[in-house]
């Protein structure tokens, strides 16, 4: 395993998921059932299923396309999204 690429994966996905819709419907599950094991168990498996999704999808991106290719695209889609989003378009 290399250690380097695991510790900056788990720095990124950390950071980028601090305080997101994620959490607040953590947090919005566990109030309303008051069942925060059965939440957080259920949170765990869903990330993980898109996690692997992501990982297998990226996997098999990389066998065609170059990692600056995917890169760029997924900037541009990122920053797309977030314009519609500032202008209620979405």
């Amino acid at each position: 395993m290399d250690w380097k690429v695991f510790f900056m994966t788990l720095g990124a996905v950390f950071v980028a998921e601090l305080a997101d819709k994620t959490q607040l419907v953590g947090i919005t599950m566990a109030s309303k059932t008051g069942k925060p094991v059965s939440v957080w168990i259920g949170s765990v498996c869903g990330y993980m299923l898109v996690t692997v999704l992501s990982v297998v999808i990226g996997a098999m991106l990389a066998k065609y396309l170059k990692p600056d290719l995917i890169r760029y695209c997924g900037a541009s889609l990122f920053i797309g999204i977030g314009i519609l989003m500032l202008f209620k378009l979405i």
